[in-house]
């Protein structure tokens, strides 16, 4: 008897971008995307914290995480084999914990359910270029082993991405094609 079942479509690969402030992460997402023709998902903390006109709050980076989440949702279903995440669920885990010693109940729950396949820990080893959301240029290190060691805590899989800019593409590449 003939199998009528449909082929099974090749699982989406997620990829998440993390790691301190001013590491490239948004320009790796956004580079690795078109190296694969793929979506990747922007940090939506920057979107949101410029529309503000007042200092940010607990609350408001609640809403950034949940609307993170949905946004990626939404992406998966447009990504080409590939999403790329630029930020993810530690991310603000970490910002909450240092901006205002808590986070929310439901955020532990949710970074255990974070299904990437692979972390890119992107490292402190180039230049701090400041702007006007960056907090923290003198506490990258403290921040670089935070997320380390989130990392290490989970059990999620990650790899460190230094050097420049095509060093990093050609080593988040390497690992990549590992995955494919």
């Amino acid at each position: 008897m003939p199998n009528f079942e449909p082929p099974m479509q090749k699982q989406l690969i997620k990829i998440a971008i993390t790691g301190p402030e001013s590491t490239g992460k948004s320009t790796l997402a956004q580079l690795l995307a078109k190296e694969y023709k793929t979506v990747y998902n922007p940090e939506y903390a920057r979107e949101y914290i410029d529309k503000l006109s007042i200092p940010y709050l607990y609350q408001d980076v609640e809403k950034i995480a949940i609307e993170q989440l949905q946004r990626e949702k939404t992406l998966e279903l447009k990504a080409n084999k590939i999403l790329f995440a630029d930020t993810e669920l530690i991310v603000i885990k970490i910002w909450m914990e240092n901006a205002y010693s808590k986070t929310p109940v439901w955020l532990e729950d949710a970074i255990l359910k974070q299904d990437y396949d692979l972390y890119l820990l992107c490292d402190i080893d180039i230049p701090w270029e400041a702007d006007q959301q960056r907090e923290h240029p003198h506490l990258r290190k403290y921040f670089f082993e935070k997320y380390k060691s989130a990392l290490q805590g989970y059990g999620f899989p990650y790899i460190i991405i230094n050097g420049g800019m095509a060093n990093r593409i050609e080593n988040c590449i390497k690992h990549i094609s590992k995955l494919l």
